[in-house]
């Protein structure tokens, strides 16, 4: 059995991780779970897999956590929980599910211990990935993506020469206000913004699609994964969502990697590496999927994936600091301080008054984030102010 250690054993990546796993009875054990608030979710997961180690936010929860699930499992809390969990539990694949920089750690402990990652929080790559594809190198441990077009593209180049790849294409449903004119943009609503009209996911990473952050995001992830120039990604918009992402080689040829829209099919695929295995989904139908368009995006009217672009392309830790003032400003967004194109106006002023220098160590690019939040909030503070 392969022993798995789910971060974010809760939220959307780890429930349906946890499904696949249901799925291909007697293949894995589940070594650690590590969750956040949810302990109502979280006991049922202790109590259908018996994990032997559980994480959960802060000592409170620990403690309520023991209360309820008593000498079942070895209970840990806070960042020294999930390292443990990450990097201690004697697991031999990390899911990590984690949303934000918060995941960069725990990723980068298990890839130094020799741990194979399977990676969803796309955050990690954003802010650490030159220390994170550096231990990757150095222990031997793979790096696989979970995100869908990272998998899709992971899929397209095997077997393929790296030399041969002209471009990567990243597909993008362009979120809900694909077609929304400029004008109204300023008076989108949180609950507008979180009506995804593809797929189910957590609130921060819906509204970074909404502003196509979250296609910057990726952008700035393949170039980690794949070691390719940000100028050589491309993002295109493909509303049907049905084909996940392709590969351009010099010779003029594409592949593509087309499916359903659910995300049970990349965590299958990135747990059962480098074998296919029959899945929990039903066959894909061509038939039925209809007419497949593609568009450019509009960075006049979504300027974050711009952003994202010069800030890859500045290098340093430019990327850190986009992905900090990033999560603040979403953060403001959701929690009513801010409007939905203040989002980027906060991301583009931090970038401003930020330093993007390089950093020599995981502990200073970590004081970094902390210090471009605390700009960003100032950011957001003032703009809130001056409205």
């Amino acid at each position: 059995m392969k022993r798995l250690s789910i971060l974010g054993s809760t939220g959307s990546i780890g429930t349906n991780t946890l499904a696949v796993v249901d799925h291909a009875v007697g293949e894995y054990r589940i070594a650690a779970l590590a969750a956040g608030r949810n302990l109502d979710l979280l006991e049922r997961q202790v109590a259908a897999y018996k994990p032997d180690l559980v994480c959960t936010a802060d000592g409170e929860t620990a403690a309520e956590a023991k209360r309820r699930f008593g000498d079942s499992c070895r209970i840990v809390h806070g960042k020294e929980g999930i390292l443990e969990a990450a990097a201690g539990s004697g697991a031999d694949l990390v899911v990590c599910g984690l949303v934000g920089a918060v995941g960069l750690p725990s990723a980068h402990a298990a890839l130094q211990q020799g741990i194979d990652l399977a990676l969803a929080n796309k955050e990690a790559l954003v802010v650490g990935g030159e220390f994170m594809t550096a231990a990757a190198a150095r222990s031997g441990a793979a790096i696989l993506p979970v995100d869908s077009e990272h998998n899709a593209i992971h899929q397209c180049l095997r077997g393929e020469d790296d030399g041969e790849v002209r471009n990567l294409w990243l597909t993008a449903s362009g979120g809900p206000f694909r077609d929304t004119p400029a004008s109204l943009l300023d008076a989108v609503t949180v609950e507008q913004a979180l009506r995804h009209p593809t797929w189910k996911m957590g609130p921060k990473i819906t509204i970074d699609s909404a502003t196509l952050m979250n296609k910057g995001l990726e952008v700035i992830e393949a170039r980690w994964l794949f070691d390719m120039p940000a100028g050589q990604i491309k993002v295109v918009v493909h509303p049907q969502s049905v084909i996940h992402s392709m590969v351009e080689f010099v010779d003029g040829s594409f592949k593509a990697q087309l499916g359903a829209t659910d995300m049970r099919h990349p965590i299958q695929y990135a747990l059962t590496w480098p074998r296919r295995v029959e899945g929990p989904l039903p066959p894909f139908n061509p038939v039925g999927a209809g007419p497949l368009t593609f568009d450019s995006p509009d960075t006049d009217r979504f300027p974050c994936l711009a952003l994202a672009y010069q800030a890859v392309e500045a290098g340093g830790t430019s990327t850190a600091v986009l992905n900090a003032a990033n999560e603040v400003a979403v953060q403001a967004f959701l929690d009513g301080r801010a409007g939905f194109t203040d989002i980027p106006a906060i991301i583009s002023e931090t970038l401003g008054r930020s330093s993007c220098a390089s950093v020599g160590s995981l502990q200073e690019l970590l004081a970094l984030d902390q210090d471009v939040r605390r700009t960003a909030l100032d950011i957001a503070g003032e703009r809130s102010r001056s409205c």
